[in-house]
């Protein structure tokens, strides 16, 4: 079954140009509209004809994508979600994108099962996500930037904050900075990556594919990594993980290799999950506007579902929140 990239590639337009056309945006001229339609039509493509005839109804129910259920990130999200839904008189469903395209999710996008959705799943695709979202039906996107007439994107401004966690370890006199990577398609963890190089960068200190590791922001890629780490008997001087769940997993593995944080080694993590304060030693981070977060995504489809206008992308701070993880180096006299 022709899918929307497979249009696109036959009109010679990119995925977002085939999806405003086939759903009569303003934004395509006639020219192009016509070139998409007979690419569309030569591929007998079929444009969730079933989906349309679902979404002749509200359902009052919005869905909140996520890519794990069970992370200790999602608390605090998807409490800002439900309480705003909760306030306008819809239900929420949170699901899982496990199974990728196969999944439950994915059935509810493709098949509007919902009024709208925010979407926090790397595994989603753009191709997906573009093609199911429509004017009566709006996305949101936490995890990535999509340029489409009716896909909407919040994100915390991920390159600020690990530029401000790379630097507090620089500050604190560590030159040897490593940083242990979530998947390596994902949006968060790239802008997170690019953070640390900028803060190298503005403090003159090179960037060292040494000290890069990759981890999948959980607990257990972040011990992988460290243990990694440790094999190669050159530990850096301080560890940037790309999230506390990874940071946690670090401490577990330096502990047991007899490593003292942050006597021998600082680490900084980032999203400010509840765990981090109690942990021993409690983990300086970075902290994310988790609820504020799915609160204001959540706000943006019901005004979108009002027939109201709101800007397409929305950007919020962080905050470097400082705990005993992190040591200040003492030089060694000569």
């Amino acid at each position: 079954m022709a899918t929307i990239k497979d249009v696109a590639k036959v009109a010679g337009v990119a995925i977002s140009t085939a999806s405003y056309a086939l759903n009569n945006s303003t934004k395509i001229s006639q020219a192009t509209k016509k070139k998409v339609e007979e690419a569309a039509k030569s591929l007998n493509y079929q444009k969730n004809g079933f989906a349309s005839d679902l979404k002749r109804t509200k359902t009052n129910t919005i869905a909140l994508v996520l890519s794990d259920l069970s992370g200790p990130f999602y608390s605090e999200l998807i409490q800002g979600v439900q309480d705003i839904t909760s306030a306008n008189g819809y239900d929420l469903i949170a699901c899982s994108s496990i199974g990728g395209p196969q999944s439950t999710a994915v059935r509810f996008l493709k098949e509007k099962r919902v009024d709208g959705a925010i979407i926090l799943a790397h595994n989603i695709s753009d191709e997906i996500t573009l093609e199911s979202a429509r004017k009566d039906f709006p996305l949101v996107v936490l995890d990535r930037t999509l340029e489409n007439e009716f896909v909407y994107h919040v994100e915390a401004d991920n390159v600020q904050g690990a530029y401000t966690a790379t630097e507090h370890l620089i500050q604190h006199g560590h030159e040897d900075i490593a940083y242990v990577s979530g998947p390596a398609i994902s949006h968060d963890s790239i802008r997170r990556f690019q953070g640390y190089q900028d803060a190298l960068k503005a403090h003159g200190i090179p960037y060292q594919s040494k000290w890069k590791f990759s981890g999948d922001f959980t607990k257990k890629g972040g011990y992988r990594a460290t243990k990694l780490m440790i094999a190669q008997r050159d530990l850096p001087e301080g560890i940037f993980y790309a999230n506390d769940e990874m940071a946690i997993g670090g401490l577990q593995a330096f502990q047991e290799n007899g490593i003292d944080v942050p006597g021998d080694i600082s680490i900084i993590g980032y999203d400010d999950i509840e765990l981090a304060e109690y942990v021993n030693p409690p983990l300086t981070t970075i902290k994310q506007p988790k609820y504020d977060t799915g609160a204001l995504s959540v706000h943006l489809i019901f005004q979108l579902l009002a027939g109201e206008k709101v800007n397409h992308h929305y950007k919020l701070p962080t905050e470097l929140v400082t705990r005993q993880s992190v040591k200040l180096k003492t030089k060694v006299s000569e």
